[in-house]
C-alpha cells in the first residue's frame, strides 16, 4: 500500500475473504509530502488463488483529519488499484498515467460477479431443480389437454400466476395485460387503422357497447392497438431439425369499454389485406388461438425488445462508456457505479449460455436460431432517446392521460419512479455544476456521451437524438435519469413479473407448432395442443421465467447505497432525501394495491433493484 502526501498516517482497510477483518497499517516517511491526493494498492502474486475486497481505505493524518478512499472492489493477483479521495471532482488533476488506473476496466465487474453472484447462471438452467427434468425424457411430445400444464405449473405456482392459470383465457384478462402484465408497451392509442388491417365496422359492431361506430369510437381514443410488424419476415427457429416453429407477426385491435375496461375485439394473424380477422364471437377454438398467437408474438418480442434490447443491453452500453470515458473521481462515475453494478457480468452470461447456439432460445423460443439477430437488428432501427425517456415514450402511446386510460398502474407508477429519480439527479448535479458553462466544458461528460452515440447507439437510426453532447444542467439531469431509470425501474417493470405472467404457458407460449389458420372453422382442442410447445420445451420455458424472476440474494434496491462513493455531505442529504421520496412512493403503491383484487407492485421502489443483475 502506498500512501501519497503526508508524514506519518494509519491506513485501515476490509477483508472481505476474513470476515471483514479490519487490518492497520501505519506507514511513515520521512520528509512533509503535502495534502493527500491518492493512495495506490498491489497485491501480491501468492500460490493460491485469494483474490481480496477492499471497501475503503480510511487514512488520519497527524493533524486528526480523516480522509476516505472508497474501493469497493476485488483486487486479484499483481492487480495495481490507484484510489482517489471520496470528494467528487469534475477536473482531472492527474496525468495519463493515473487517468488509466482511474478508469476502472470492467474486468473487476467480472471478479465481483464470480463472487457474488455466480449461481445465477446455473439458475438460468432450473430444469432439474424445479423436478422437470423427467418430462424432458419426452421432449417433442404434445401435451393432451391444457389441463396437462398444471403438471409442471403446480410446482412453483403463486398467487398471481394461480390467478392468471384460472382466468387467462377470458378477454378481460387478455386485455389487462396490455396495460399491467409484463410487457406493458405494446399499447398505443390507435387514431387511424393501418392499411393492411382488414377489420370492418360490422365485423366489430357487436364488441362496442357505447352505441358508436368504429370510426366514432376511433375518434373518441377509445380504440388501441397492439402491432408485431416487427416480426414481419423474420425467419422462425429451425435449430431442431425435428420440429418446425412459426411465428406471426400479428395485429390485436382493443377496445376500452364504458366500464374502462381493455378488452380484444379483433386480431389478424398476417399483414396482407386478404387476411382473416378472427373476432371474439367466432367458434371458442378459433378465438381462443388466435389470441394464444398474440400472446406468442408478444411474449417474443418482450424477450428480445423490452427486455433484452431496451434494458439488458442499452445498460451496457451506458455502463461500457461510464467505465471508459469517466474516472473514477468523477460524481458521474460515483452516482452511476450503483446502477451498472454486474450489469456487463450478467449480459457475458446470457451470451453464453441464453442467446449462443444451442443456448434457451434455440430450446425454447420461436425467435432462436438468426431470428434473435433479425429481430435486434430491426429494433435497434427504433430505438431513440426520447423512446428511453419515461414521460416521452407513454405521450408517444398516446397513452399518458390517465383520465382517459384509468388503472394503468405501469404508467403511473413508473411517473412517480421517473420523478422521484429526475429530482434526486437534479439535486446531484446542481451540487457539482454552477452553470450550464460548467457541464459543456466537461471534456469527460462530453466523451461519455459521445461514447454511447457514436459507439453504442451507432446502429440505430440517424435521427434517434441520442444526444453526441450535452449544452445544459437540464439535459445532463434528463439523461442521467435515462441511465438510472432504464436499469433499475423500467428494469424492474419487465423482468420481475416474468414468472406470474409467463409461467401458465397457454397465457404465453414461447413458441408455436403448427402455422397460423388461415381460415375460420377448422381448429380443435387437438390443434392447438399440437400448436403450442411440447413438453421439453414448456420445461425449458417455465425454469427460465422463474429464474429470471428472482431477486439476488442481497439485492440492493433503489436508493440502498451500502458503498458510500460519495463522502461529501450535501450529497448525503440528497440521498437521504431521495430514499425518503421512494418510501412515500412505495406507501402510495401499497395503500392502492391493498384495494386491488391482484396488486401490482413491480414498480414499487421497495421492490427495484439499483441495477440490471439478472
Amino acid at each position: 500500500c502506498y500512501i501519497y502526501g503526508i508524514t506519518v498516517l494509519t491506513v485501515s482497510a476490509s477483508h472481505h475473504k476474513l470476515s471483514l477483518k479490519v487490518v492497520s497499517v501505519d506507514v511513515s516517511v520521512k520528509e512533509i509530502l503535502g495534502d493527500i491526493v491518492l493512495v495506490k494498492l498491489e497485491k501480491e502474486k501468492l500460490l493460491f488463488n485469494d483474490q481480496w475486497y477492499c471497501r475503503c481505505i480510511n487514512v488520519t493524518t497527524p493533524s486528526g483529519e480523516c480522509v476516505e478512499f472508497p474501493c469497493y472492489r476485488w483486487i486479484a493477483n499483481e492487480q495495481e488499484v490507484v484510489l482517489r479521495d471520496g470528494k467528487g471532482d469534475l477536473v482531472l488533476w492527474v496525468n495519463k498515467n493515473f487517468s488509466y488506473h482511474l478508469k476502472n476496466s470492467p474486468n473487476n465487474q467480472k471478479i465481483n460477479f464470480a463472487f457474488e453472484t455466480a449461481k445465477t447462471v446455473t439458475s438460468l438452467c432450473m430444469i432439474t431443480n424445479l423436478g422437470l427434468n423427467e418430462l424432458m425424457m419426452l421432449f417433442q411430445s404434445s401435451w393432451t389437454d391444457i389441463a396437462d400444464f398444471e403438471k409442471i405449473f403446480v410446482k412453483i405456482k403463486n398467487t398471481v400466476s394461480e390467478h392468471v392459470m384460472q382466468n387467462w383465457n377470458e378477454d378481460l384478462m387478455f386485455g389487462y395485460q396490455f396495460l399491467n402484465g409484463c410487457n406493458p408497451v405494446m399499447i398505443s392509442k390507435c387514431r387511424n387503422l393501418p392499411d393492411n388491417f382488414a377489420v370492418t365496422q360490422e365485423m366489430v359492431e357487436s364488441s362496442l357497447d357505447r352505441g358508436l361506430t368504429l370510426q366514432e369510437e376511433l375518434k373518441a381514443g377509445n380504440i388501441y392497438i397492439a402491432d408485431y410488424a416487427i416480426l414481419e419476415g423474420v425467419q422462425a427457429n429451425a435449430t431442431d431439425p425435428d420440429t418446425k416453429q412459426y411465428l406471426a407477426a400479428p395485429f390485436c385491435l382493443l377496445y376500452k369499454n364504458s366500464q374502462n375496461e381493455i378488452l380484444p375485439i379483433a386480431i389478424q394473424l398476417s399483414r396482407q389485406t386478404t387476411a382473416e380477422v378472427f373476432l371474439p364471437s367466432d367458434d371458442q377454438y378459433d378465438w381462443m388461438l388466435a389470441k394464444m398467437w398474440v400472446k406468442c408474438s408478444d411474449f417474443n418480442v418482450h424477450q428480445l425488445v423490452t427486455h433484452l434490447l431496451r434494458t439488458h443491453l442499452t445498460s451496457e452500453v451506458f455502463a461500457i462508456a461510464m467505465y471508459r470515458q469517466l474516472s473514477a473521481v468523477h460524481p458521474v462515475y460515483k452516482l452511476l457505479i450503483p446502477h451498472v453494478r454486474y450489469t456487463i457480468a450478467i449480459n457475458t452470461a446470457a451470451r453464453e449460455k441464453l442467446i449462443c447456439e444451442s443456448g434457451l432460445f434455440d430450446k425454447a423460443n420461436v425467435t432462436g436460431g438468426i431470428a434473435v439477430v433479425e429481430v435486434i437488428h430491426k429494433a435497434m432501427k427504433t430505438l431513440t432517446y426520447k423512446s428511453l425517456c419515461f414521460p416521452e415514450s407513454v405521450k408517444a402511446r398516446g397513452v399518458d392521460n390517465k383520465d382517459d386510460l384509468p388503472n394503468y398502474y405501469y404508467r403511473d407508477d413508473g411517473m412517480m419512479v421517473w420523478e422521484a429519480v429526475k429530482r434526486f439527479v437534479s439535486l446531484v448535479v446542481w451540487i457539482y455544476y454552477g452553470s450550464d458553462e460548467s457541464v459543456q466544458e466537461d471534456e469527460e461528460i462530453q466523451a461519455f456521451v459521445q461514447d454511447v452515440c457514436s459507439s453504442g447507439m451507432k446502429y440505430c437510426p440517424q435521427n434517434s437524438e441520442f444526444p453526441n453532447s450535452l449544452k445544459t444542467r437540464e439535459q445532463l439531469v434528463e439523461y442521467l435519469t435515462v441511465v438510472i431509470f432504464t436499469a433499475s425501474a423500467h428494469h424492474a417493470a419487465v423482468n420481475f413479473g416474468q414468472f406470474d405472467w409467463f409461467a401458465w404457458v397457454p397465457n404465453s407460449p414461447s413458441t408455436m407448432r403448427k402455422p397460423p389458420p388461415t381460415q375460420k372453422g377448422q381448429v380443435d382442442m387437438k390443434y392447438i395442443m399440437e400448436s403450442l410447445p411440447d413438453r421439453g420445451r414448456a420445461s425449458w420455458h417455465l425454469g427460465a421465467v422463474w429464474a429470471l424472476s428472482q431477486f439476488q440474494d442481497g439485492e440492493l434496491f433503489l436508493g440502498v447505497y451500502p458503498d458510500a462513493y460519495f463522502t461529501e455531505q450535501p450529497v448525503k442529504e440528497a440521498t437521504e432525501t431521495f430514499r425518503e421520496e421512494l418510501a412515500k412512493v412505495t406507501k402510495i403503491i401499497k395503500r392502492r394495491n391493498e384495494k386491488l383484487k391482484l396488486p401490482y407492485w413491480y414498480l414499487s421502489p421497495d421492490r427495484i433493484p439499483n441495477s440490471v443483475a439478472i
